[in-house]
């Protein structure tokens, strides 16, 4: 596989991951007892932490990858598999 293959795939995983893992570990400010700002959504979050959310997103993306790799290079599912109509 070559290289630029490997950092597209990786993104997708990289960009996935940050969408999914958006709403764990995030707290409001009623759970963190602080005062809300007039006219603020009640699910606003207190603190969002980018740099620990992309760090988050970035070793989530490297296990996905992985597998995903390892899949590849060694062949255990492949589209023959998930043919379940023939």
């Amino acid at each position: 596989m070559k290289w630029t293959s490997i950092s597209a795939i990786y993104f997708l995983f990289f960009a996935a991951s940050a969408f999914f893992l958006l709403p764990f570990g995030v707290r409001t400010h009623e759970e963190v007892g602080a005062k809300k700002v007039p006219g603020q959504a009640d699910s606003a979050p207190h603190k969002f932490d980018l740099k620990r959310h992309l760090l988050k997103a970035a070793l989530l993306a490297l296990v996905l990858f992985g597998i995903y790799y390892v899949n590849w290079t060694y062949g255990w599912i492949t589209a023959d598999d998930l043919d379940f109509y023939n």
